[in-house]
């Protein structure tokens, strides 16, 4: 398996790593997810997508916040990694985070998994 790191950004309260494993682009943001960081994850996202990863796996494990913006990041990005052919999987959920998508009910919408290995596993 390919884990070379590919890119990671920082702004504040948001750190987001990008590596490639394998046929997955492993995308793991850490901190707080909200409008004030919402674009560090986008942008991210997106360039998986254009350079051909049509299967994102976000681990969350190390996400500590996500609102209302940071979801919909996630939901736009699921849209296009399915138009293309793939989807986005979660791993590794803190209870914090996991509680915004059931309470949303995004959660329907995902493929969730405990953890990243079962993420790639998939």
């Amino acid at each position: 398996m390919d884990r070379g790191t590919v890119g990671s950004a920082h702004r504040g309260r948001l750190l987001v790593e990008v590596r490639k494993e394998g046929t997955s682009a492993v995308v793991t943001p850490a901190g707080e997810l909200d409008h004030h960081t919402a674009d560090l994850l986008r942008e991210p996202l997106e360039n998986c997508l254009s350079e051909g990863f049509a299967r994102l796996v976000i681990d969350c494990s190390r996400l500590e916040f996500c609102d209302s913006t940071g979801l919909n990041v996630l939901l736009g990005a699921r849209l296009k990694a399915e138009a293309a052919g793939g989807g986005v999987h979660l791993a590794g959920m803190l209870p914090v985070v996991a509680r915004v998508f059931e309470i949303t009910g995004a959660e329907a919408v995902f493929t969730v998994h405990r953890t990243l290995d079962a993420a790639l596993a998939d």
